[in-house]
């Protein structure tokens, strides 16, 4: 295709392993993907939203030719840059209030309030008093987290009162890093009456939930909303760390209805437009239950690899489809396996990180493991605790994508990538990260 009638797409934060899955979506050739800021400038250290948006602004100005799309599969600030950009360059996204009523975890409970009930108990904790106490109506065992934050940092499962005062110290000491830009977005909105004084740095007291995890992901286009995929959330034992998610979901049918309901329901409450989303929920078993853990107003570009082994498709295709104003529904084929799965291999303690692989040997055993892909997460030499963007409770190593006929082809993928990737630790501090369940 011509390169002057290719569509220009800016992607903010367009990293080096999101590349191949965007090049691998129907029709990519008449696209030209556009990096817009780097992860650095976007996650690292208190991010100005001003100032990043003055320097998206310097690139877009000074663009050479049409600006067609702007889209974004981060969370916080690029789910917000990318409303803000698009209203001023006149292309296709969701309001900032449909993606704001989304992050802002309190606000998102008192929305999902009003058409669903399939939340926890919840309520706000006073940073602010010298002897804070958890929400009346909300009981132990619980999850206390900062309205906005990265990778679930700062969320703290806690049993007793000591362990809440511990980790109302911990957040009041951190949540300023992304609470302070994140009150200079609130300030854009007219926000409503239960909302008054709320802001961005506020603490969020929650129940815990229990059973399996699960992950829907879908889009709304024209007023529609629709559920494209169901994922399982597989922990690792007794922690509330992901091991894998895994595609597509095994739950029973009337399970998986329950959560396109629940999930078409909030999304019209929400009132998001031309943008995809990725709600995450608990299944119980034992009660036949969901309950709704939080929602991500945009896809997860950490699936985009499992959605292409099974449907033949990643899901950037989605967004891409919809910030062009096209219909995002997949047509044709299928992808070349049954069954995928993302996992996490991680560490339980800190220490420093040796022998990692070079890309000539992460693209060699690729080669010799068919249908996988890996990303090693920390450099040669990196101390764990060093390493940005972690839970609170493990320190990821890589993520390892594998596609397979059923899950004993996936885990045996996986275990083969480990062996071969032979990490080794020194400086090691067994044990230095708890292990609470969620």
């Amino acid at each position: 295709m011509p390169e002057e009638t290719r569509k220009n797409i800016f992607v903010i934060g367009l990293d080096e392993a999101n590349l191949p899955t965007l090049e691998a979506v129907p029709d990519a050739g008449s696209y030209r993907f556009h990096r817009l800021l780097t992860i650095e400038e976007l996650q690292e250290g208190e991010v100005s939203v001003p100032a990043l948006m003055d320097r998206a602004r310097a690139v877009l100005d000074t663009h050479d030719g049409s600006v067609d799309a702007i889209v974004g599969y981060w969370d916080f600030p690029v789910s917000t840059l990318v409303p803000m950009l698009g209203k001023e360059y006149g292309v296709r996204t969701t309001s900032l209030e449909s993606v704001v009523k989304c992050e802002h975890k309190y606000w998102s409970r008192l929305e999902q309030a009003k058409v669903i009930d399939e939340y926890p108990r919840f309520g706000r904790v006073d940073l602010e008093t010298d002897d804070p106490h958890p929400p009346e109506g909300v009981n132990f065992p619980m999850w206390l987290k900062p309205a906005l934050a990265y990778s679930s940092e700062l969320a703290y499962g806690v049993s007793d009162m000591t362990e809440f005062r511990t980790a109302v110290d911990e957040i009041r000491a951190g949540i300023g890093r992304v609470g302070r830009p994140f009150d200079s977005v609130l300030e854009l909105l007219d926000l409503p009456p239960e909302m008054d004084g709320v802001g961005g740095q506020v603490c969020l007291a929650e129940e815990a939930m229990t059973g399996i995890q699960v992950a829907v992901e879908g889009y709304v286009h024209q007023g529609e909303v629709t559920v494209y995929g169901v994922l399982d959330s597989i922990n690792y034992p007794a922690s509330p760390c992901f091991l894998r998610h895994q595609y597509p979901s095994s739950l029973p049918a009337p399970v998986i209805r329950k959560l396109h309901e629940a999930s078409e329901r909030t999304m019209r409450q929400i009132g998001m437009e031309a943008a995809t989303f990725s709600i995450e929920y608990f299944y119980d078993p034992k009660t036949r239950d969901i309950s709704l853990l939080e929602i991500n107003p945009r896809h997860s570009q950490s699936h985009a690899e499992l959605f292409d082994y099974v449907d033949g498709a990643p899901n950037h295709h989605r967004m891409i489809s919809l910030a062009l104003g096209r219909d995002p529904a997949l047509t044709g084929g299928k992808g070349p396996y049954a069954m995928a799965a993302k996992w996490y291999y991680r560490w339980f303690g800190d220490g420093k990180v040796h022998q990692v692989p070079t890309p000539e040997q992460l693209a060699a055993i690729e080669r010799e493991i068919p249908g996988v892909r890996v990303d090693v997460v920390p450099e040669e030499g990196q101390k764990l605790s060093t390493v940005s963007q972690q839970d609170s409770y493990s320190y990821e190593l890589a993520h390892i994508f594998t596609g397979g006929d059923d899950e004993e082809d996936l885990r045996r993928k996986f275990d083969r990538c480990v062996a071969a990737l032979g990490l080794t630790f020194d400086e090691t501090e067994p044990g230095g990260r708890g292990t609470k369940t969620r």
